[in-house]
């Protein structure tokens, strides 16, 4: 299966950010849950903010159903407040990564595995938010000496699926059928009202027509939605592990949110000994959206 991968270098205000050109690469399927065999990592589409390289980079996985770019404005504030690299990146299957059919968390741990070592980033600061975060506390339990310290944003290592909406999501935005040589606006449009019956939330669909890109005259979904439909049963809870992480970990938690609830805590204690929580009291499940003023507040208390 051949797909497009990209990863960037371009000037903002002082700051340098990574880019090479365009690559296209061959993906083989993976291998994950066959007989033991390790996953196959694909090559991660990312933004690299330089900073200081004497200390930890931070690194942002973002969640189900998002990309890089949600974290673009806050990355950039936080690169020159604490004046360290930054990284964002892709997951597989999301923004511009390829699309291949493993979804599973050790695939994408193993992504991250290979990159970061590429990118001279560890140990790193693994800040991960909902799909992001899982992917950042296996990647830690697995390979503690490649992160520094861990954030978890919203999200826990306990099975969430009878809180999340996302199955809903996918299912609304797998069904949405829009004609072929429509306008953005009017493909937005339709796309808008199609989803609204089943996803009353105007954010949250705002929020998912961010993945409504144009292809060759037509708008499709720049998300694999058949192999997150396929797997969104193993994004829901976390792979069982025995090991622990014992480096400084951040539980972020928004006060509106149900993602994380006590009866968690134990769970957290026992993988994350050196777990803090912490609430930000007006946020919902995205905290980094809807507070990001006290989000980088809490990052940055944590570096300190």
């Amino acid at each position: 299966m051949l797909s497009w991968a990209r990863t960037w270098r371009l000037p903002y205000g002082g700051l340098k950010l990574s880019r090479t050109s365009f690559s296209r690469v061959l993906v083989a399927p993976s291998s994950s849950g066959r007989g033991g065999a390790e996953p196959r990592s694909v090559p991660l589409s990312y933004q690299l903010l330089d900073g200081e390289a004497g200390r930890p980079a931070l690194v942002f996985l973002h969640g189900l159903l998002g990309c890089k770019t949600n974290f673009n404005s806050i990355a950039k504030a936080l690169a020159r407040q604490t004046g360290r690299r930054v990284l964002t990146v892709d997951a597989r299957n999301h923004g511009d990564s390829p699309h291949i059919p493993d979804m599973s968390y050790e695939a994408m741990s193993q992504d991250l595995q290979d990159l970061l070592p590429q990118l001279g980033l560890v140990p790193c600061v693994l800040i991960g938010h909902s799909m992001g975060g899982r992917t950042a506390m296996l990647l830690a339990l697995q390979r503690p000496e490649l992160v520094e310290r861990l954030v978890a944003v919203d999200i826990s290592p306990v099975n969430t699926t009878s809180v999340s909406e996302f199955p809903a999501y996918v299912a609304a935005m797998r069904a949405i059928d829009i004609p072929d040589e429509v306008s953005r606006s009017c493909a937005r449009k339709l796309a808008d009202k199609q989803l609204s019956p089943i996803i009353q939330d105007l954010v949250v669909r705002q929020f998912l027509l961010t993945n409504l890109v144009e292809a060759d005259g037509r708008f499709v979904w720049r998300v694999n939605l058949d192999a997150l439909a396929q797997h969104i049963d193993k994004i829901m809870v976390f792979p069982p592990q025995q090991e622990s992480y014992h480096g400084p970990t951040l539980f972020l938690l928004g006060g509106h949110s149900k993602f994380v609830h006590p009866s968690h805590h134990p769970e957290i204690r026992r993988l994350f000994p050196r777990a803090q929580m912490q609430t930000v009291p007006n946020a919902g499940h995205w905290i980094h959206s809807d507070c990001p003023q006290d989000f980088m507040a809490a990052i940055r208390g944590f570096l300190a």
